[in-house]
């Protein structure tokens, strides 16, 4: 995981009269067992990761006095399944998924369990990954929400009102016997808050009270002609009961204002940036007082009519601040205001952009095109066109002094990535006449950075673990050859059903690179059913990829070492190249870096307290060879590789450099020894706490060293361009 949440888990247990304070992520962690939660499931992702990293690993012994059952899941399907529990049994259940992508694989379960009801809470916690920071395709939940008639909340973003509806989203749910999606947005996980909290609750039924009896009822199987009745069902009663249940407990706020003829609706989600805008603005105080009355939807479906034809009434305009597109909070309030026979002008994207994340900026100009063009009495509409020309004129002034646009920052690899090498082999076999150009089916994952500079890999991305899937139609219509790319994540969560064996079923000719680096990777390394690294899991619960693609018939199955290049590309011309027919499949194998940095390094610095002696390997590059070619730049793209101004004043192009940031991976030498691009790199064993044997070599290597290079006692080694200094009594052995 990204990080441990050992030292706040101790919080999850703190109850009446005491106080939590921490991350939201946590936040909602304790709201779920202050709700009775029974179980809980989920699958990561930015940024509800988390959720699932505390539950599962962090608070396992609080989670198992309490009964309650926190599970992993293969997928999204599969944890929105799980709420199947709650279906026939008055148990609460939580899962979580990263939106909207999550919401997509989830849809099939999502739409029966809709379908049918539920007896028990059942809450969908989603992480609306939108914006410009965002890793996902950009759409809204919304769509589900309205599509599955259940009803979404986006909390305002203060921790004792996110605690308050997470309770009340699972009496919601019980109320209406519909679930009920939450959605957080990143800023709402990951800022810190306080709230008094309450007692953890015992569920009904656990693992620890289990259910005495099964239940069976026709009427809660999505079949025919029980459907029929579940859909009148849903508009009849769980709609009404829904809208009821909100206007009574007031999950929609209202904050009034003095300047009443005008009004702002928003997401609650938003509403903090609505009134961070009105302050710039000059219109809300330091402590979110606003002149304008504001009517914040916690529950954006369904829509309260009646909460906001009172709330619009006597309003001559009311803006909406929703993100994204289609505009469906604008619509239906046009809709339910002209039902109403109110004449209140409704301003939306015609003032908000209508994609992308409301930053501060974007939302200061939308606010302040509301409030010229409705002019609000008592708004000195001058200040509000300074304001916006403030702005104008400092992003003049900053354009100025910076010359130029800054550069685009695109994402990359990580420095040492094991999925780098394969790539750079990917690159290399290209250059083959029998190879050459190839389409590359991609897939969601770290891997699908190849497709960026300076490897310039990957034709298509259609979804996680898709990429061998997407390569069908492609195929047999391309005069050159067709690969296709996967993680160990995508191959566990729907690559090994969805493209493999279709693949093995049709007899596709073609070749899967599967990047086994250990880990969930990008989500921040959870584990895998194959994953090894650290004896972190019991060996049999380990299954490997290897196994797995046998058992479904796949003959062909090579693995190999990622960083050894040389290897990789002879490899991936074999499978390209070779007579027989049928899936081939190269596992390339290396444990992600940051994961394998993060176990190492706690135990190297133990090693080094006890003064135990400690090798660490380090490249560097010989500048008086280096050419300034910058091959190795362009075949690795490895971060920690650099430029520097050449030292020979008879030479202009800078040479290559190695930063400090490197972990000793060797691909930058690697590359170079499998392009035959040059022999500027070496390799150094840095010692920390040398015994007297290192010491002795050290300083014979060094004499023999001097005296060959004619400058005495001075060591080479502490200017030959390795990067950083050697500390003192480190002893330095390059090859």
């Amino acid at each position: 995981m990204e990080r441990s949440f050992a030292r706040e888990v101790e919080m999850l247990r703190r109850g009446d009269g005491e106080y939590f304070e921490g991350e939201g992520i946590l936040a909602i962690t304790k709201a779920l067992l202050q709700s009775g939660v029974s179980y809980v499931g989920g699958y990561q992702g930015a940024p509800v990761s988390h959720l699932m990293d505390v539950l599962t690993s962090d608070s396992k012994g609080l989670m198992s006095e309490l009964g309650v059952h926190a599970e992993v899941c293969a997928n999204e399907a599969a944890a929105c399944a799980m709420l199947a529990a709650s279906v026939n049994y008055p148990i609460r259940g939580a899962v979580t998924w990263k939106s909207t992508v999550g919401t997509n694989v989830a849809s099939d379960a999502l739409s029966n369990i809709a379908s049918v009801g539920v007896k028990g809470g059942a809450l969908i916690i989603l992480g609306e990954d939108y914006g410009e920071g965002s890793s996902i395709i950009q759409e809204r939940s919304h769509a589900f929400a309205m599509k599955c008639s259940v009803w979404l909340m986006d909390p305002r973003v203060d921790h004792p009102r996110i605690v308050e509806l997470v309770e009340k989203a699972f009496e919601l749910s019980e109320v209406s016997n519909s679930p009920v999606m939450m959605e957080f947005r990143i800023r709402a996980c990951h800022v810190t808050g306080r709230f008094a909290t309450k007692d953890n609750r015992k569920p009904r039924y656990s693992m620890n009270d289990p259910i005495p009896m099964p239940d069976n009822s026709l009427d809660r199987i999505a079949l025919p002609p029980a459907t029929y009745m579940q859909e009148r069902m849903k508009v009849e009663k769980r709609f009404p009961a829904a809208i009821d249940f909100i206007r009574e407990n007031r999950l929609n706020e209202i904050f009034e204002g003095d300047c009443d003829d005008v009004g702002i609706i928003c997401q609650g989600g938003l509403y903090n940036s609505v009134i961070r805008g009105l302050q710039q603005l000059g219109l809300a105080d330091p402590f979110g007082a606003s002149r304008i009355p504001i009517y914040c939807m916690n529950v954006t479906y369904p829509m309260v009519p009646d909460e906001v034809v009172a709330f619009c009434a006597g309003k001559h305009s009311v803006a909406v601040v929703e993100e994204g597109f289609p505009d469906y909070l604008e619509q239906a309030l046009n809709a339910t205001l002209r039902k109403a026979d109110l004449n209140t002008t409704v301003v939306g994207k015609g003032v908000f952009p209508k994609a992308g994340e409301y930053q501060s900026e974007v939302m200061i100009r939308g606010l302040a095109g509301f409030i010229e063009g409705s002019a609000p009495k008592r708004i000195d509409l001058a200040a509000i066109a300074a304001v916006i020309e403030s702005i104008d004129s400092n992003k003049a002034l900053a354009a100025d002094l910076l010359g130029s646009p800054v550069p685009p920052r695109p994402p990359g690899f990580c420095t040492g990535c094991p999925e780098r090498p394969v790539f750079s082999a990917l690159k290399l076999a290209q250059q083959d006449p029998e190879i050459g150009k190839m389409h590359i089916s991609a897939d969601i994952g770290c891997h699908t950075f190849a497709a960026l500079p300076p490897f310039n890999l990957g034709n298509t991305v259609t979804g996680y673990g898709l990429g061998l899937a997407s390569s069908a139609g492609v195929k047999d219509s391309m005069k050159g050859h067709t690969i296709s790319i996967m993680g160990d994540g995508g191959f566990w969560h729907n690559g090994l059903s969805t493209g493999i064996t279709g693949a093995v079923f049709n007899k596709h000719d073609n070749l899967l690179i599967v990047m086994a680096n250990g880990y969930s990777s990008a989500t921040g390394q959870q584990q895998l059913p194959s994953s090894t690294a650290g004896g972190a899991r019991p060996p049999d619960t380990v299954i490997p990829i290897e196994s797995a693609l046998k058992g479904v018939g796949v003959k062909w199955i090579r693995k190999q070492y990622t960083y050894q290049v040389g290897k990789m590309r002879t490899l991936i011309k074999e499978a390209l190249t070779s007579p027989e027919k049928g899936l081939k499949v190269i596992i390339a194998e290396a444990e992600c870096q940051i994961a394998k940095q993060r176990r190492e390094k706690p135990v190297v610095a133990k090693a080094l307290r006890s003064g135990k002696r400690v090798v660490r390997t380090r490249f560097g590059v010989d500048e008086d060879t280096c050419t300034g070619d910058h091959s190795c730049i362009r075949l690795s793209g490895c971060p920690s590789l650099s430029v520097k101004p050449n030292p020979d004043p008879l030479r202009k192009d800078p040479v290559a450099r190695v930063l400090n940031s490197c972990v000793g991976c060797g691909l930058c030498g690697e590359v170079s020894d499998a392009a035959v691009l040059c022999p500027s790199f070496f390799k150094a064993d840095i010692v920390q706490n040398p015994s007297v044997v290192d010491t002795l070599l050290h300083r014979i290597r060094t004499a023999v060293i001097g005296l060959f290079q004619g400058r005495g006692e001075k060591a080479p080694a502490e200017e030959s361009g390795m990067p950083g200094s050697v500390p003192a009594g480190v002893g330095v052995a390059a090859e």
